[in-house]
């Protein structure tokens, strides 16, 4: 695990991860911290907790809008379909990779 400082709205968090998902928790933290900060810069709604709400609802709602409503991977999530692919991967590369005592 490694701990990496950000910085939300201005506000520090140190936050820790796996050293091969810093860049996406980094790519999460810019993210979050866009939507926050627009949120906040609309001057609509105030506090901090209220905002990451808001944003959070946000979020949620561009998460779900990108699920597919019928198909066959309908009922799972994004991390699930990237397992699959993942799995399926292997079995190809394992397919496709020479074969060692053929003759």
């Amino acid at each position: 695990m490694i701990q990496l400082d950000v910085s939300i709205m201005g506000q520090p968090y140190k936050l820790a991860c796996k050293a091969d998902e810093e860049q996406a928790l980094r790519d999460a933290v810019i993210y979050l911290d866009g939507k926050m900060c627009a949120i906040r810069d609309g001057g609509k709604i105030k506090g901090n907790d209220r905002i990451a709400v808001m944003a959070a609802l946000g979020i949620a709602a561009e998460f779900l809008a990108v699920k597919s409503p019928e198909g066959p991977l309908s009922d799972l999530t994004m991390a699930e379909v990237k397992q699959k692919i993942a799995a399926m991967h292997q079995v190809l590369d394992a397919a496709l990779a020479p074969q060692e005592n053929l003759f």
